[in-house]
């Protein structure tokens, strides 16, 4: 078991590594890949089962005890990075199915990885945590309604159908994850060390699926995408840092508002993508979740080295420690 913990470690120490070469063997060789696209939304749930394994009540404590930055950050994460990707498609002129697949991944809550570096940048953890938790549970609403509202120019937008996915594939796993951890908690704290395996696993089958599928996409308008994703991640922890920073909020809160509003819930930007809007939709959340796993270490390493209170930084420690 203790093995298999740290091949876990290991392999969520680089995953964002194993997310690129997986995307180039997919793009280059495809045939092996081509089937596994019908497990999109199977894969997702086994990722959002096991972050409803990690979840607990004191994850929503902030929402009662300090709820200002964790409102300023909600409003962040659904206001800048749908806005943002809005604005890119139209300045790019992306393809109709590009611009609605950019817009969607705006769109969805954030990514469960964004927890660990905002820990490594030495921000608010619990802030980080509570935003995540609160913004998935609000997907099922928000999503669907902001691609009707942005992206339905584009592409028909059915969102009831959206609604239904985002409960099927994200709030029953995590209700499901939630209960186990109530009535199996022994035999939970003892496996949560595999759970960061299992999930980059499922991630990177998700995008080797999408990369074999869209491999003739790719090679015409992969550049594209890319830069579009590259400027929407940047615009988000820009402007969620100095969202945090003109509202008041502390250094550390900045930090994990900038982390959390710039990286998204990929996973679940794919799987919207490929069952509503179709495949080529599923590129930009596919680059999404390679980029972001570079551009996010890549922000906590530059923070890491800069000072912060170090009060604060204990208590980020404590927290991220307990969630372990």
């Amino acid at each position: 078991m203790k093995a298999l913990e740290t091949f876990s470690a290991f392999i969520g120490k680089y995953f964002a590594v194993w997310v690129m070469l997986i995307a180039v063997i997919a793009y280059l060789a495809p045939t092996p890949f081509l089937g596994l696209g019908q497990y999109i939304t199977i894969l997702l749930g086994v990722v959002m089962f096991g972050m409803g394994l990690t979840l607990k009540a004191s994850d929503f404590k902030l929402v009662l005890t300090k709820p200002l930055p964790v409102l300023i950050g909600i409003i962040a994460q659904f206001t800048i990075m749908p806005l943002t990707a809005l604005a890119i498609a139209y300045i790019l002129q992306l393809p109709s199915e590009l611009a609605a697949g950019l817009v969607l991944l705006g769109s969805v809550p954030g990514g469960t990885a964004s927890n660990v570096m905002v820990y490594l940048a030495k921000g608010n953890v619990p802030l980080s945590i509570t935003m995540t938790s609160v913004s998935t549970l609000l997907a099922p609403i928000l999503t669907p309604l902001l691609l009707l509202l942005l992206a339905g120019q584009w592409m028909p937008v059915d969102a009831k159908s959206m609604f239904m996915s985002i409960i099927q594939v994200i709030i029953v796993p995590i209700a499901l994850g939630i209960l186990v951890r109530k009535f199996l908690p022994t035999v939970v704290d003892k496996s949560i060390s595999i759970v960061p395996l299992i999930s980059v696993f499922a991630i990177i089958i998700i995008v080797s699926a999408v990369v074999s599928g869209n491999q003739d996409k790719i090679a015409s308008a992969g550049l594209l995408v890319f830069f579009a994703v590259f400027l929407h991640n940047g615009a988000g922890l820009l402007l969620g840092y100095y969202a945090g920073k003109l509202c008041g909020l502390s250094l550390q809160d900045q930090r994990a508002i900038s982390i959390e509003v710039g990286m998204q819930n990929s996973g679940l930007g794919v799987a919207l993508a490929a069952a509503h809007f179709g495949p080529l939709a599923a590129l930009p959340s596919t680059f999404g979740a390679v980029w972001h796993n570079i551009s996010g270490p890549i922000l906590a390493t530059y923070w890491s080295k800069r000072p912060v209170d170090n009060v604060e930084v204990e208590k980020a420690t404590s927290t991220i420690t307990q969630k372990a």
